[in-house]
């Protein structure tokens, strides 16, 4: 079912600015994708909120007072790739257009001792965070290309846990992110294989591994996209928000201990308002508007401290592992 509310265009009477635009985010109903969409509307853009659950969207849109006339509410399953094919129709519908798109949407799942399975067959860390945005992307990429706004943008949430060049990126457990040569890919990535490198199953690793994709997929994007289109693609790393619903299916003892890690003991804690906030500038800053980069706030966080551009290792930017990714994911998503 798809559900839908708000106009087709940003309303008469709006506190849009001249260069607010209209922007999807998916995973909008809680954590940084509810707040980016605060953050945005703030600015005067339209938000297209791209939800499992659209009625709890709807609640945490009202919870934090965001206009409805500021706001379309449109349901999807990431994890599912014929909703996502449906979220793609339902879009097209509204008649809105499309400025920015931000890939927020993750499942983390580290306590599973076996694999769960998307509809199409493919473990569901990878499905939901990987696959599902890269058929999204590619849908929606001729409606960037014919936006008028002048900064259009694709904003992916990268992880520090995916960059080996920072220490968070180094943790042994259960593993570094690490897509091999892509042989679980290559072997069309259903039962048995669960792991994009075909290896044993761990699902610590599988969130590592998807968020790798995001980030190789931004840097596919810009390679092959950003000269031909002035599309800007960037990802970011907000800071480590210790206390989003992505961490949900994690020990409750976790869930009250990581927090207060990083708060008192590293210094690396960002807050979920601060955190969309600083997605919302990476999507309509002209600061940021510098296409093929990673940004970050780094993992000690200082007052006033501001972005910079974060190297990102060999495995995230690795022209020929892009180049395989990229066509093997076209492969797994039925675009090729």
């Amino acid at each position: 079912m798809v559900s839908l509310s708000g106009g087709s265009a940003i309303p008469a009477g709006s506190k849009a600015s001249a260069t607010a635009g209209t922007v999807l985010i998916t995973g909008a109903s809680s954590g940084v994708g509810l707040f980016a969409s605060k953050a945005l509307a703030d600015r005067g853009w339209h938000v297209v909120m791209a939800c499992r659950d659209t009625d709890k969207a709807r609640r945490a849109q009202a919870a934090l007072a965001i206009p409805d006339d500021r706001v379309t509410h449109l349901q999807v399953d990431l994890g599912d790739l014929d909703s996502v094919r449906h979220l793609v129709e339902a879009f097209h519908a509204t008649g809105l257009p499309l400025d920015a798109l931000v890939v927020n949407a993750a499942v983390y799942l580290p306590r599973l001792k076996h694999p769960e399975r998307s509809p199409q067959g493919y473990e569901i860390s990878m499905a939901t965070n990987h696959l599902g945005h890269f058929l999204l992307i590619q849908l929606l990429l001729d409606d960037l290309k014919r936006s008028r706004h002048p900064s259009r943008r694709l904003v992916v949430l990268g992880t520090v846990t995916a960059n080996s060049k920072e220490l968070g990126g180094k943790i042994p457990i259960p593993a570094p992110a690490d897509l091999g040569d892509l042989a679980g890919f290559a072997a069309g990535f259903k039962a048995p294989i669960a792991m994009a490198d075909a290896k044993r199953f761990k699902p610590g690793k599988a969130y590592k591994d998807s968020k790798l994709c995001n980030m190789i997929t931004t840097q596919e994007l810009h390679r092959r996209l950003h000269a031909e289109t002035d599309i800007v693609f960037t990802s970011l790393y907000p800071g480590c928000v210790a206390d989003t619903p992505l961490f949900r299916n994690t020990p409750a003892a976790f869930q009250t201990i990581f927090p207060w890690f990083q708060k008192t003991i590293t210094g690396g804690y960002v807050s979920q308002a601060l955190a969309g906030e600083r997605v919302a500038d990476v999507v309509a800053d002209p600061a940021f508007a510098v296409s093929g980069v990673h940004w970050s706030w780094g993992n000690r966080q200082t007052k006033g401290g501001k972005q910079f551009s974060q190297e990102l290792s060999d495995k995230a930017s690795n022209p020929e592992t892009a180049r395989r990714m990229w066509d093997l994911s076209m492969q797994l998503v039925g675009l090729a």
